[in-house]
């Protein structure tokens, strides 16, 4: 039909084009003025030690629209972090040497410095509150934040890990019982079980562990905001975001790309069957879909990839899908889904039986994340 033909060519012409929208009329100034200051404030908070290792993370890689915090009872270790901000919590509980492991301290350290924390998110839209469950300043101070975010009005979403299993039964008791609050305190929660990085990759050197679930927690928050902040061919916005994520308990964030083969399909399977994570869908209501591809990036694999989610979730699910275009993948196709309302199994239970001794040698520690990287694009 010569009429498709045509209107695939213009529409050719158009993506080469791929022009920088420009003001010329009044009218235009006074939209992109109103679209500066409609974008959503958007905060990242790590508190605790592996909270500030996970902000530090994210400044290091750059993320851009997010402002960062890290807060600690341990003055230390806040002086090491790199973030946009910085808090001291408990100066007269503590005296800047930390909660010494005991969630209570964190907790009492986090009220006794609530208003410097009211302060920094009094205008926020959306607030990420990310940290290592069992110890001391995180367990205790996280819901203490993510109460207090949610009561300024804003999105509130908690991005945590879970101790491995050697750390011993009191570390998992601190987090069992502060992933409860949290779940009572915030809009959403997503869980990385540190335990199951044994199941992908028992051999890890223990340093080498911890910088992978920094590394995690990082990306699941970049690829949250990423959603928002980068404008595609079909947009997601904040208020898709948060229609699908307020009040929705718990949720799971997978990612997955591929460029050979039945590339769409590889991409939503990764995507949605991450070995860190196990979790049941089957029941979740709603879900987003965002998907990167150069312009070569068809129709049905778009179709593909939004079909196989949908035979995941609860019949009816409702699915919000945002596409976006980046030549630089080339024939890549990345695929990025959140799923709200989905049931955990027990996080803390041990993931495995002790395996018999291993073959294998053991790794060395990585120097830098660049290994990390490399790690993770292998395993997941």
């Amino acid at each position: 039909m010569k009429f498709i033909d045509e209107a695939i060519k213009e529409s050719e012409k158009r993506l080469e084009k791929n022009k920088v929208p420009k003001a010329t009329s009044e009218i235009d100034e006074d939209l992109i003025e109103t679209i500066t200051i409609a974008h959503p404030k958007i905060f990242a908070i790590g508190t605790g030690g592996a909270g500030n290792n996970t902000i530090t993370r994210l400044n290091e890689k750059g993320v851009e629209n997010l402002e960062t915090i890290t807060i600690n009872s341990d003055a230390q270790d806040l002086l090491y972090s790199q973030a946009d901000k910085k808090i001291l919590i408990g100066r007269e509980t503590c005296k800047g040497l930390g909660a010494g492991g005991k969630p209570e301290i964190g907790e009492l350290c986090a009220e006794e410095s609530i208003e410097l924390i009211k302060d920094e998110l009094s205008d926020a839209n959306m607030v990420f509150i990310t940290c290592g469950l069992g110890g001391g300043t995180g367990s205790g101070s996280a819901p203490v934040i993510a109460k207090t975010a949610k009561k300024l009005g804003a999105l509130t979403i908690v991005v945590v890990s879970t101790p491995f299993i050697s750390e011993g039964p009191q570390r998992v008791k601190n987090a069992v019982e502060s992933l409860k609050k949290l779940k009572e305190s915030a809009d959403s929660v997503i869980v990385v079980p540190n335990e199951k990085l044994l199941e992908v990759a028992p051999n890890l050197p223990i340093i080498t562990a911890y910088m992978v679930s920094d590394e995690i927690l990082g990306k699941s928050v970049k690829g949250i905001t990423d959603l928002i902040m980068k404008h595609g061919a079909t947009n997601l916005d904040f208020s898709d975001v948060k229609s699908t994520m307020s009040d929705s308990g718990m949720s799971m964030i997978g990612m997955g790309e591929s460029e050979s083969g039945d590339r769409a399909l590889e991409s939503v399977y990764e995507a949605l069957n991450s070995p860190l994570l196990d979790l049941d869908i089957s029941e979740a209501q709603k879900a987003i879909v965002d998907i990167v591809g150069s312009n070569e990036l068809t129709t049905e694999e778009v179709n593909k990839i939004t079909s196989t989610i949908s035979d995941y979730l609860a019949p009816g699910a409702d699915i919000i899908m945002g596409i976006r275009v980046d030549n630089e993948l080339q024939h890549t196709i990345r695929t990025t889904v959140i799923i709200s309302g989905v049931k955990s199994q027990d996080l803390l239970s041990p993931a495995r039986e002790v395996p018999e001794k291993q073959e294998e040698s053991i790794q060395e520690p990585w120097e830098n994340f660049d290994a990390v990287d490399d790690f993770l694009d292998d395993k997941f």
